[in-house]
């Protein structure tokens, strides 16, 4: 191996004393109408999206760290997820917070991708086009939109 070359690892954290974090990131899935009508009916053949999402959500931010290999396994004092039906889309938005040693971004930005990836499973037969492609649905726009560290 050449001498610029790294090997993955996991950042030290040994040192860094525990301090409140907390991050909130947020994502859309771009739907058609139908799909959209179905879950504020609660019509979905599977069931109840939204409940089923939030599940799904909070189980991916306490497993982030078994999804993307080199984030640290942190304490998880608090989670929220939130949906907003909008125009041919559902918003989700996830905030969780932590006392420890590294932020907790990567767990809001799975919680909020698993959410939108739930709830594209739950809605698919309805968004399949005669080919049993999804023309039309997409997720998008996933980000942080708040980090804090310290009080």
């Amino acid at each position: 191996m050449a001498e610029d070359e790294k090997l993955a690892g996991m950042v030290d954290i040994t040192k860094k004393p525990p301090v409140f974090r907390k991050a909130t990131a947020t994502g859309s899935i771009r739907l058609q109408e139908v799909s959209v009508e179905a879950i504020k009916r609660g019509q979905v053949k599977k069931g109840d999206v939204l409940t089923t999402a939030r599940l799904a959500a909070i189980l991916a931010v306490k497993d982030t760290p078994r999804l993307i290999p080199l984030c640290h396994s942190i304490p998880i004092t608090g989670l929220e997820v939130n949906f907003e039906i909008e125009e041919r889309r559902v918003r989700a938005t996830v905030t969780v917070t932590s006392v420890g040693k590294t932020g907790v971004e990567m767990e809001a930005l799975t919680g909020v991708a698993v959410a939108l990836l739930n709830v594209w499973d739950m809605v698919k037969y309805l968004e399949k086009d005669e080919t049993g492609n999804y023309p039309q649905t997409e997720i998008f726009g996933i980000t942080v939109c708040e980090k804090k560290k310290g009080n």
